[in-house]
Protein backbone atom coordinates (compact mmCIF):
# COMPACT_ATOMS: atom_id res chain seq x y z
CA UNK A 1 0.00 0.00 0.00
CA UNK A 2 3.27 2.45 -0.17
CA UNK A 3 2.68 5.32 -1.73
CA UNK A 4 -1.33 6.00 -0.96
CA UNK A 5 -1.48 9.77 -1.82
CA UNK A 6 -5.29 10.42 -2.51
CA UNK A 7 -7.82 11.39 0.52
CA UNK A 8 -10.25 9.22 -0.33
CA UNK A 9 -7.50 5.92 0.03
CA UNK A 10 -6.40 7.33 3.34
CA UNK A 11 -9.53 7.37 4.98
CA UNK A 12 -10.41 4.16 3.91
CA UNK A 13 -10.16 2.62 7.40
CA UNK A 14 -12.46 6.09 8.47
CA UNK A 15 -15.18 5.21 5.55
CA UNK A 16 -15.63 1.79 7.46
CA UNK A 17 -16.04 3.48 10.55
CA UNK A 18 -13.10 2.47 12.48
CA UNK A 19 -11.03 5.47 14.07
CA UNK A 20 -7.47 6.16 13.93
CA UNK A 21 -6.94 5.09 17.18
CA UNK A 22 -8.99 1.83 16.60
CA UNK A 23 -6.75 0.97 13.20
CA UNK A 24 -3.65 1.84 15.49
CA UNK A 25 -4.74 -1.00 18.09
CA UNK A 26 -6.09 -3.23 15.62
CA UNK A 27 -2.22 -3.11 13.74
CA UNK A 28 -0.98 -3.72 17.78
CA UNK A 29 -2.98 -6.54 18.27
CA UNK A 30 -1.41 -8.18 15.26
CA UNK A 31 2.39 -7.41 16.29
CA UNK A 32 1.35 -8.52 19.43
CA UNK A 33 0.08 -11.79 18.71
CA UNK A 34 3.10 -12.41 15.96
CA UNK A 35 5.35 -11.49 18.90
CA UNK A 36 3.81 -13.65 21.25
CA UNK A 37 4.01 -16.56 18.59
CA UNK A 38 7.58 -15.89 18.24
CA UNK A 39 8.47 -16.37 21.31
CA UNK A 40 6.53 -19.77 22.10
CA UNK A 41 8.51 -20.61 19.46
CA UNK A 42 11.86 -19.73 21.39
CA UNK A 43 10.23 -21.56 24.38
CA UNK A 44 9.49 -24.51 22.67
CA UNK A 45 13.14 -25.14 21.58
CA UNK A 46 14.49 -23.69 25.07
CA UNK A 47 13.18 -27.07 26.50
CA UNK A 48 10.35 -24.49 28.89
CA UNK A 49 7.15 -25.79 26.92
CA UNK A 50 6.32 -28.88 24.93
CA UNK A 51 4.37 -28.33 21.98
CA UNK A 52 3.22 -25.01 19.86
CA UNK A 53 0.74 -24.83 17.19
CA UNK A 54 1.82 -21.60 15.47
CA UNK A 55 -0.72 -18.97 13.59
CA UNK A 56 2.03 -16.72 11.72
CA UNK A 57 0.64 -15.48 8.69
CA UNK A 58 -2.88 -15.48 9.77
CA UNK A 59 -2.89 -12.85 12.83
CA UNK A 60 -4.34 -10.10 9.74
CA UNK A 61 -7.59 -11.62 9.43
CA UNK A 62 -8.26 -12.51 12.95
CA UNK A 63 -7.81 -9.26 14.45
CA UNK A 64 -9.90 -7.44 11.52
CA UNK A 65 -12.37 -10.14 12.10
CA UNK A 66 -12.81 -9.45 15.89
CA UNK A 67 -13.12 -5.86 15.23
CA UNK A 68 -15.66 -6.18 12.94
CA UNK A 69 -17.92 -8.17 15.99
CA UNK A 70 -19.55 -7.23 19.24
CA UNK A 71 -17.25 -8.04 21.91
CA UNK A 72 -19.66 -7.23 24.30
CA UNK A 73 -22.47 -9.63 23.46
CA UNK A 74 -21.56 -12.11 20.32
CA UNK A 75 -19.92 -15.46 20.95
CA UNK A 76 -17.02 -16.80 19.75
CA UNK A 77 -15.46 -20.47 18.67
CA UNK A 78 -11.91 -19.97 17.50
CA UNK A 79 -9.63 -22.69 16.19
CA UNK A 80 -6.57 -23.35 17.95
CA UNK A 81 -4.48 -21.03 15.89
CA UNK A 82 -6.19 -17.67 16.97
CA UNK A 83 -4.37 -16.02 19.22
CA UNK A 84 -4.63 -12.51 17.34
CA UNK A 85 -8.75 -13.62 17.62
CA UNK A 86 -8.70 -14.24 21.04
CA UNK A 87 -6.63 -11.30 22.26
CA UNK A 88 -8.56 -8.93 20.07
CA UNK A 89 -12.02 -10.16 21.72
CA UNK A 90 -10.06 -9.64 25.69
CA UNK A 91 -7.75 -12.26 26.77
CA UNK A 92 -4.14 -11.20 27.84
CA UNK A 93 -0.61 -12.18 26.85
CA UNK A 94 -0.57 -13.60 30.83
CA UNK A 95 -3.83 -15.80 30.66
CA UNK A 96 -2.32 -17.02 27.43
CA UNK A 97 1.14 -17.98 28.83
CA UNK A 98 -0.72 -19.91 31.83
CA UNK A 99 -2.12 -22.57 29.21
CA UNK A 100 0.90 -22.86 27.27
CA UNK A 101 2.45 -23.17 30.83
CA UNK A 102 -0.23 -25.51 31.61
CA UNK A 103 -0.77 -23.95 34.89
CA UNK A 104 -3.84 -23.81 37.55
CA UNK A 105 -4.24 -20.61 36.83
CA UNK A 106 -5.06 -20.75 33.16
CA UNK A 107 -8.65 -19.69 32.43
CA UNK A 108 -8.91 -21.80 29.44
CA UNK A 109 -8.89 -25.04 31.23
CA UNK A 110 -7.01 -24.85 34.52
CA UNK A 111 -3.93 -26.34 32.86
CA UNK A 112 -5.95 -29.33 31.76
CA UNK A 113 -5.80 -28.83 27.88
CA UNK A 114 -3.43 -28.42 25.56
CA UNK A 115 -2.52 -24.60 24.26
CA UNK A 116 -4.22 -23.76 21.69
CA UNK A 117 -8.03 -24.78 22.82
CA UNK A 118 -9.53 -21.38 23.94
CA UNK A 119 -11.97 -21.17 26.56
CA UNK A 120 -12.91 -18.07 28.54
CA UNK A 121 -16.68 -17.66 29.90
CA UNK A 122 -16.42 -14.26 31.06
CA UNK A 123 -15.38 -13.28 27.15
CA UNK A 124 -18.21 -15.65 25.60
CA UNK A 125 -15.17 -17.60 24.11
CA UNK A 126 -16.67 -21.57 24.20
CA UNK A 127 -14.04 -23.99 24.22
CA UNK A 128 -13.42 -26.11 21.76
CA UNK A 129 -12.26 -29.69 21.83
CA UNK A 130 -9.31 -31.53 20.27
CA UNK A 131 -11.43 -32.78 16.97
CA UNK A 132 -10.93 -30.85 14.67
CA UNK A 133 -14.43 -28.89 13.42
CA UNK A 134 -16.61 -29.98 16.10
CA UNK A 135 -16.72 -26.00 17.13
CA UNK A 136 -19.01 -25.57 13.93
CA UNK A 137 -22.47 -27.54 15.26
CA UNK A 138 -21.72 -25.62 18.78
CA UNK A 139 -21.27 -22.74 17.05
CA UNK A 140 -24.91 -23.44 15.11
CA UNK A 141 -26.19 -24.50 18.30
CA UNK A 142 -25.75 -20.88 19.99
CA UNK A 143 -27.53 -19.42 16.84
CA UNK A 144 -30.47 -21.36 17.15
CA UNK A 145 -30.31 -20.52 21.08
CA UNK A 146 -29.77 -16.56 20.36
CA UNK A 147 -32.65 -16.72 17.77
CA UNK A 148 -35.28 -18.55 20.04
CA UNK A 149 -34.40 -16.21 22.89
CA UNK A 150 -34.35 -13.52 20.26
CA UNK A 151 -30.99 -11.78 21.23
CA UNK A 152 -29.17 -9.58 18.95
CA UNK A 153 -26.39 -11.49 18.70
CA UNK A 154 -24.00 -13.83 16.49
CA UNK A 155 -21.90 -16.66 16.91
CA UNK A 156 -18.89 -16.46 14.92
CA UNK A 157 -16.92 -19.40 14.31
CA UNK A 158 -13.61 -20.20 12.53
CA UNK A 159 -11.67 -23.08 11.24
CA UNK A 160 -9.27 -24.59 8.78
CA UNK A 161 -9.75 -25.45 5.07
CA UNK A 162 -9.33 -28.70 5.73
CA UNK A 163 -11.64 -28.89 8.47
CA UNK A 164 -14.43 -27.89 5.80
CA UNK A 165 -14.39 -31.85 4.64
CA UNK A 166 -15.47 -32.76 7.51
CA UNK A 167 -19.02 -33.88 8.39
CA UNK A 168 -19.35 -31.19 11.52
CA UNK A 169 -19.27 -28.56 8.66
CA UNK A 170 -21.51 -29.87 6.32
CA UNK A 171 -23.97 -30.96 9.02
CA UNK A 172 -24.05 -27.23 10.75
CA UNK A 173 -24.21 -25.50 7.36
CA UNK A 174 -27.23 -27.10 6.90
CA UNK A 175 -28.84 -27.23 10.06
CA UNK A 176 -28.03 -22.94 10.19
CA UNK A 177 -29.00 -22.59 6.38
CA UNK A 178 -32.68 -24.34 7.00
CA UNK A 179 -33.34 -21.98 9.88
CA UNK A 180 -31.53 -18.55 8.89
CA UNK A 181 -29.61 -18.70 11.70
CA UNK A 182 -27.35 -15.74 13.33
CA UNK A 183 -23.74 -17.30 12.77
CA UNK A 184 -21.02 -16.08 11.10
CA UNK A 185 -18.71 -19.36 9.79
CA UNK A 186 -15.03 -17.74 8.68
CA UNK A 187 -12.38 -20.93 6.73
CA UNK A 188 -9.14 -19.62 7.49
CA UNK A 189 -7.52 -21.37 4.44
CA UNK A 190 -4.20 -21.42 4.91
CA UNK A 191 -3.44 -23.44 1.72
CA UNK A 192 -2.51 -26.33 4.04
CA UNK A 193 -3.77 -29.20 6.13
CA UNK A 194 -0.87 -30.43 8.05
CA UNK A 195 0.77 -31.02 5.27
CA UNK A 196 -1.88 -32.03 2.94
CA UNK A 197 -1.76 -28.76 0.05
CA UNK A 198 -4.82 -27.17 -0.36
CA UNK A 199 -5.38 -28.72 -4.14
CA UNK A 200 -5.29 -32.44 -2.79
CA UNK A 201 -8.11 -31.25 -0.35
CA UNK A 202 -10.67 -29.06 -2.58
CA UNK A 203 -12.45 -29.86 -5.95
CA UNK A 204 -12.92 -26.11 -5.55
CA UNK A 205 -13.80 -23.17 -3.42
CA UNK A 206 -14.65 -23.08 0.03
CA UNK A 207 -17.04 -20.28 0.08
CA UNK A 208 -18.82 -21.65 -3.03
CA UNK A 209 -20.13 -24.52 -0.64
CA UNK A 210 -22.51 -22.15 0.81
CA UNK A 211 -24.50 -22.08 -2.50
CA UNK A 212 -24.98 -25.63 -1.41
CA UNK A 213 -26.50 -24.46 1.82
CA UNK A 214 -28.68 -21.46 1.12
CA UNK A 215 -26.44 -18.65 1.96
CA UNK A 216 -24.03 -16.31 0.74
CA UNK A 217 -20.58 -17.73 0.50
CA UNK A 218 -17.41 -14.77 -0.26
CA UNK A 219 -13.77 -15.38 -0.48
CA UNK A 220 -11.72 -12.59 0.76
CA UNK A 221 -8.05 -11.61 0.84
CA UNK A 222 -7.38 -12.89 4.36
CA UNK A 223 -3.88 -10.41 4.18
CA UNK A 224 -6.28 -7.00 3.46
CA UNK A 225 -7.15 -6.24 7.04
CA UNK A 226 -9.72 -3.83 6.15
CA UNK A 227 -11.41 -6.19 3.61
CA UNK A 228 -11.98 -8.34 6.10
CA UNK A 229 -13.59 -6.20 8.54
CA UNK A 230 -15.97 -5.13 5.72
CA UNK A 231 -16.73 -8.50 4.77
CA UNK A 232 -17.44 -9.85 8.49
CA UNK A 233 -19.16 -6.73 9.39
CA UNK A 234 -21.35 -7.39 6.56
CA UNK A 235 -22.57 -10.31 7.71
CA UNK A 236 -22.94 -9.67 10.95
CA UNK A 237 -25.44 -7.48 9.95
CA UNK A 238 -27.26 -10.01 7.94
CA UNK A 239 -27.55 -12.19 10.50
CA UNK A 240 -28.80 -9.93 13.18
CA UNK A 241 -31.54 -8.54 10.71
CA UNK A 242 -32.85 -12.02 10.71
CA UNK A 243 -30.81 -12.92 7.27
CA UNK A 244 -29.30 -15.88 8.80
CA UNK A 245 -25.68 -17.48 7.76
CA UNK A 246 -22.50 -16.62 6.23
CA UNK A 247 -19.38 -18.22 4.77
CA UNK A 248 -16.13 -16.69 4.44
CA UNK A 249 -12.99 -17.93 2.91
CA UNK A 250 -10.27 -16.11 4.32
CA UNK A 251 -7.09 -16.74 1.58
CA UNK A 252 -3.93 -16.38 3.72
CA UNK A 253 -0.60 -18.61 4.12
CA UNK A 254 0.86 -20.44 7.06
CA UNK A 255 3.87 -19.31 7.30
CA UNK A 256 5.22 -21.49 10.23
CA UNK A 257 5.08 -25.15 10.04
CA UNK A 258 2.08 -26.50 11.30
CA UNK A 259 3.23 -26.78 14.55
CA UNK A 260 6.59 -27.60 16.67
CA UNK A 261 6.11 -31.01 15.94
CA UNK A 262 6.76 -30.66 12.49
CA UNK A 263 8.97 -30.47 9.75
CA UNK A 264 7.15 -28.56 6.73
CA UNK A 265 10.16 -28.99 4.62
CA UNK A 266 9.34 -32.26 3.60
CA UNK A 267 6.20 -30.74 2.08
CA UNK A 268 6.96 -27.58 1.13
CA UNK A 269 10.16 -25.75 -0.48
CA UNK A 270 11.58 -22.57 1.15
CA UNK A 271 11.04 -20.92 -1.77
CA UNK A 272 7.45 -20.76 -1.43
CA UNK A 273 7.50 -19.65 2.39
CA UNK A 274 9.32 -16.78 1.18
CA UNK A 275 6.90 -15.47 -1.73
CA UNK A 276 4.32 -16.07 0.37
CA UNK A 277 6.15 -14.43 3.51
CA UNK A 278 6.73 -10.83 0.71
CA UNK A 279 2.74 -11.05 1.15
CA UNK A 280 2.53 -11.10 4.91
CA UNK A 281 -0.82 -8.38 5.78
CA UNK A 282 1.28 -7.24 8.83
CA UNK A 283 3.87 -4.95 7.63
CA UNK A 284 0.98 -4.00 4.89
CA UNK A 285 -1.16 -2.57 7.05
CA UNK A 286 1.66 -1.00 9.07
CA UNK A 287 2.69 1.23 5.73
CA UNK A 288 -0.93 1.76 5.44
CA UNK A 289 -1.08 3.46 8.65
CA UNK A 290 2.17 5.35 7.95
CA UNK A 291 0.55 6.46 4.73
CA UNK A 292 -2.32 8.02 6.09
CA UNK A 293 0.05 10.13 8.62
CA UNK A 294 -1.14 8.04 11.71
CA UNK A 295 1.96 6.33 12.47
CA UNK A 296 5.95 6.50 12.64
CA UNK A 297 9.10 4.80 13.52
CA UNK A 298 9.02 6.67 17.13
CA UNK A 299 5.46 4.67 17.72
CA UNK A 300 6.69 1.64 16.25
CA UNK A 301 9.17 1.53 18.53
CA UNK A 302 7.32 2.25 22.09
CA UNK A 303 5.02 -0.46 20.45
CA UNK A 304 7.46 -2.71 19.94
CA UNK A 305 9.07 -2.27 24.03
CA UNK A 306 5.45 -2.21 25.46
CA UNK A 307 4.42 -5.79 23.85
CA UNK A 308 8.30 -6.86 24.72
CA UNK A 309 7.50 -6.01 28.35
CA UNK A 310 3.97 -7.25 28.38
CA UNK A 311 5.23 -10.64 27.36
CA UNK A 312 8.65 -10.81 29.69
CA UNK A 313 6.19 -10.43 32.62
CA UNK A 314 3.56 -12.83 31.38
CA UNK A 315 6.31 -15.27 30.58
CA UNK A 316 7.77 -15.10 33.79
CA UNK A 317 4.80 -14.77 35.49
CA UNK A 318 3.25 -18.25 33.91
CA UNK A 319 6.91 -19.86 34.61
CA UNK A 320 6.48 -19.32 38.44
CA UNK A 321 2.68 -20.01 38.52
CA UNK A 322 1.69 -23.18 40.57
CA UNK A 323 0.47 -26.40 38.37
CA UNK A 324 -3.32 -28.05 39.03
CA UNK A 325 -3.10 -30.16 42.04
CA UNK A 326 -4.57 -33.52 41.99
CA UNK A 327 -7.65 -32.39 43.98
CA UNK A 328 -8.77 -29.82 41.46
CA UNK A 329 -8.97 -32.84 38.87
CA UNK A 330 -12.72 -32.40 38.60
CA UNK A 331 -13.39 -28.93 38.55
CA UNK A 332 -14.51 -27.09 35.28
CA UNK A 333 -16.01 -30.04 34.42
CA UNK A 334 -19.19 -30.53 35.96
CA UNK A 335 -21.48 -27.43 36.60
CA UNK A 336 -21.69 -26.50 40.25
CA UNK A 337 -25.60 -25.06 40.05
CA UNK A 338 -27.96 -24.77 37.65
CA UNK A 339 -27.12 -20.76 36.95
CA UNK A 340 -23.93 -21.66 35.07
CA UNK A 341 -25.62 -22.50 31.76
CA UNK A 342 -27.00 -20.73 28.63
CA UNK A 343 -27.01 -17.67 27.06
CA UNK A 344 -27.23 -14.23 29.86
Amino acid sequence: MAGISSASQKARHLELGLSDEQAIDMYTTMVKARKFDERMLLLQRAGKINFHVSGIGQEVAQVAAAYALDRNEDYFLPYYRDYGFVLSVGMTLRELLLSVFAKAEDPNSGGRQMPGHFGHKKLRIVTGSSPVTTQVPHAVGIALAAKMKKKPLVSFVTFGEGSSNQGDFHEGCNFAGVHKLPVILMCENNQYAISVPVHKQLGGKVSDRAIGYGFPGLRVDGNDALEVYRVVKEARERAIAGEGPTLIEAMMYRLSPHSTSDNDLAYRTKEEVDENRAKDGIPKFKQYLIDCGIWNDEQEAEMLANIRKELDDATEYGDKAPFPTPESTLLHVYANDDKQGGLR
